[in-house]
């Protein structure tokens, strides 16, 4: 089949880089970046440092609000696939490059394959929920995750051409857990950050979700990662564009023992989030990622679209919102100052991390009409 693939930020071209190795072995794929990450530390090194190769098309839609972005992608994406003429557009996750992609193809009669299709969080005020509704129901083929993913999509009538066929993230996470596991990748890591890293003697945090950029959001986890601080155990806070921007416009500064750095590649992250004594995020790609590596993992969402994640972790992963007072006891309990860096040390030795084959299953599912 001939594929037009829409990406357009960091997750994306992870998931990406995860599923074009088997994509291109059975499909012709036309690579299509939307530019929603625009800059070259959010985006664009990740091409380099995850072997993908550039886009076929660059819109450069840059920022923008949710309308302004999702008006250009139409705008620009519509061309694209007038000329190409693909036999499907396939789109990754939830964010706005994924409706966009969705809705383009749609409005011109052409499949739509999506890949993390059914996730739920059932929080109607998240933007991300929006898109995953509109793709899941325009899309042709729906590659669900998780066993909870296809459910959702049976509850809300979708049988059809839905096929349960696991993470693709795991696949590229477990092609780099051994690297990643070697001590010295560590010392990489803190090069990266500018500081002297130990297993087990930091936390990571990484924000960047809309709700948490509200002034009661920012000021709430901003004491949550003060608590978390201590002299002898920093948190390393990689800040997203608009995380710092929100900060600046609501007058908001960081506690000190947060040391904020830029946003860091994905082996580096992967890294960071092995050795930490434990990680706090409001990110569906890293909740994924700790849950996989053991690492304690603190969400600072009310919900999460990643149930098993969380009910499959033995209690290392809690949804604690920004909920002060549980944020604290909980990291008590899953990250103890007194053993934190014999816990860390332990986890990297033992990771197992095996491949979820869901790059494989959706190459061969693009190769069979559903309906």
């Amino acid at each position: 089949m001939r594929i037009v693939s829409v990406v357009g930020t960091r997750p994306q071209l992870i998931k990406a880089a995860a599923l074009q190795p088997a994509l291109r072995a059975h499909h012709e794929e036309i690579f299509v970046d939307t530019g929603q990450h625009y800059d070259e530390g959010m985006a664009g090194a990740f091409f380099a440092e995850l072997g993908l190769p550039r886009p076929d098309h660059a819109l450069g839609v840059g920022s923008g609000s949710h309308a302004e972005q999702t008006g250009l992608m139409l705008s620009r994406l519509e061309p694209v696939l007038l000329t190409e003429h693909p036999d499907a557009v396939l789109v990754f996750g939830d964010t706005n490059s994924t409706l966009a992609g969705a809705l383009s193809a749609a409005k011109l009669g052409l499949p739509v394959a999506h890949v993390e299709a059914g996730l739920r969080s059932f929080d109607r005020q998240m933007p991300e929920e929006i898109n995953r509704v509109v793709a899941d129901r325009l899309s042709r083929w729906l590659f669900a995750p998780t066993p909870a993913a296809v459910a959702n999509l049976a509850a809300e009538g979708m049988v059809d051409g839905v096929a349960l066929v696991g993470d693709i993230m795991q696949d590229l996470a477990a092609r780099v857990s051994r690297e990643v596991a070697d001590p010295g990748t560590l010392c990489e890591a803190g090069e990266a950050v500018g500081t002297s890293l130990q297993p087990g003697a930091f936390i990571l945090a990484t924000i960047h979700r809309a709700e948490n950029r509200e002034p009661a959001a920012l000021r709430a986890w901003s004491a949550i990662l003060a608590d978390a601080a201590r002299p002898e155990r920093p948190v390393i806070l990689p800040l997203h564009p608009g995380t710092r921007a929100a900060l600046d416009r609501a007058r908001v500064g960081l506690p000190d023992g947060v040391r904020v750095v830029e946003p860091l590649g994905y082996r580096t992250t992967l890294a960071l989030e092995l050795h930490a004594a434990a990680v706090l995020t409001d990110s569906g790609g890293v909740q994924r990622e700790a849950a996989w590596l053991g690492t304690p993992c603190l969400v600072l969402r009310s919900t999460t679209e990643w149930v098993e994640a969380v009910a499959g972790s033995d209690g290392r992963m809690v949804v604690v919102g920004l909920d002060r007072v549980k944020a604290r006891s909980e990291l008590d309990r899953l990250a103890p100052a007194a053993q934190a860096r014999v816990l860390a040390a332990a986890r990297a030795a033992d990771l197992r991390l095996e491949p979820s084959g869901a790059a494989e299953a959706i190459a061969a599912g693009l190769a069979a009409d559903p309906r």
